[in-house]
């Protein structure tokens, strides 16, 4: 679902006139996200440092933090053979910016003969990893919201049994903000042999479905997925993808890659002149520094053989989708979900936690028709808050920042339902999340 043009085979619904008059917009919205991460923040915006929701009335170890869901059943934690393998090589190292890492394929390969116990479902695995600055928000609110944000990944990864690590340190001094992603995955790779994909997730991004999993068959022949507009990526617009949500295989490929797309950022001695070069390439864009997402499409296009054709543009559902156009369509699909409920028994029926993905198997027999995109009333899978800055209140000045906060607020209740279903509460109001009602035997019947 998504603001989307997909593969050729998907189905378009928008239409290249909506998506180049929102063209300018889009660029506008997306300049005031690219810092958000590891970057210097200024004072909020006193519109963004609101009382606390009490007071609003509403209608009826170490500098490295990590948090992990439990880990593939039937992985062995315990087990680490002393035979050699890449970790005992004196010259593996972690950092971005030093010799590339060569052979992973079969380093990984022989690491996973020594732990057998990791090998079952190991082509399927996902590793996910998020993060934010090092110090505190300036925004009074910022840490608080980053919480409930990191908090919702954690819900999702617990129910898909998925690992994540959330990294508050950079990994490469220079590699500030939108950058600071990069040498943080690559450590990740590293650090998670037995994963087969690393999912970066910005830290203003929020599941709003929290029983939808990723297609990864469809993604068998590519190494990198990420959500973006195909015919905006062949006229050259910057903000033809999203950066913010991606994807990688944990390959060979992949690590080629990491240096090469790093190579572009604030630590190599080119960094000016690439600033310049995607400059002159992207006519939209509006800030003159090399960054990450228009380096993403620089390589797409200008070297499609190499990169380009291992890359998927996903626009099929909300890989990653704008606040903006997801958050006012909740009640509705709370409706349709609702009513679909009242019909269905067995969708009603109480179930543990740990089995929810069965259920979930059962609600794509009757999302059938729900649509996939604009105007569609299937939950969002992602929704993306970019603009908002939640950590250091310098929001986009095209709206509010109560505007930010109500949305926030309302999109992490809105998934916190889904997961307090399970324990026997709800939040009867998305703009309330400290009052929750327990839900009566067969509800919604």
């Amino acid at each position: 679902m998504a603001k989307h043009n997909g593969r050729s085979k998907a189905a378009s619904f928008l239409s290249d006139g909506f998506l180049f008059i929102g063209g300018a917009l889009v660029a506008f919205l997306v300049v005031w996200a690219v810092w958000s991460f590891f970057s210097p923040s200024p004072t909020p915006s006193p519109a963004f440092s609101i009382s606390p929701y009490s007071d609003r009335k509403s209608g009826p170890d170490t500098s490295v933090s990590a948090a992990a869901t439990s880990c593939a059943g039937g992985a062995n934690l315990r087990h680490d053979p002393p035979d050699a393998n890449f970790y005992d090589d004196p010259k593996l190292t972690y950092t971005i910016d030093t010799p590339p890492i060569k052979n992973w394929d079969e380093k990984r390969k022989e690491w996973l003969k020594q732990h057998p116990s990791f090998a079952a479902g190991a082509e399927n695995r996902i590793f996910m990893v998020t993060g934010s600055q090092p110090t505190p928000c300036k925004n009074p609110i910022g840490d608080y919201l980053l919480l409930k944000l990191f908090k919702n990944k954690v819900d999702y990864c617990r129910r898909h049994g998925i690992d994540i690590f959330y990294n508050n340190v950079l990994f490469q001094p220079k590699m500030f903000s939108f950058w600071a992603k990069t040498p943080t995955v690559k450590a990740a790779m590293l650090a998670h042999p037995e994963a087969e994909w690393i999912w970066w997730v910005d830290s203003d991004a929020a599941f709003t479905d929290m029983d939808f999993k990723l297609p990864l068959d469809r993604y068998k022949a590519y190494n990198l997925v990420l959500h973006g507009w195909p015919n905006l990526i062949e006229k050259k617009s910057w903000t033809s993808i999203n950066a913010g949500v991606f994807l990688i295989r944990n390959c060979q490929w992949a690590m080629d890659f990491m240096d090469v797309w790093a190579s572009m950022g604030p630590q190599s001695p080119d960094y000016d002149k690439w600033g310049e070069t995607l400059s002159t390439m992207f006519k939209d864009k509006i800030f003159p520094e090399s960054d990450d997402q228009s380096g993403l499409v620089y390589l797409l296009l200008e070297e499609k053989e190499k990169w380009g054709n291992k890359i998927y543009v996903e626009g099929e559902f909300y890989f990653e989708g704008y606040w903006m156009e997801i958050v006012g369509t909740f009640d509705n699909i709370t409706e349709r979900y609702t009513g679909i409920e009242k019909d269905v028994a067995g969708l009603r029926r109480r179930h543990a936690e740990k089995v929810s993905e069965g259920y979930a198997t059962v609600w794509e027999e009757h999302l059938k028709d729900a649509g996939n995109g604009r105007g569609s009333w299937r939950r969002p899978f992602i929704t993306h808050f970019t603009g908002c800055q939640p950590c250091s209140g310098d929001h986009n000045q095209m709206y509010s920042g109560q505007t930010c906060f109500d949305a926030m607020q309302k999109a992490l209740s809105f998934a916190d339902n889904q997961v307090l279903r399970n324990y026997g509460f709800v939040h009867p109001d998305l703009l309330d999340p400290s009052t929750v009602n327990p839900l009566p035997f067969d509800y919604p019947a």
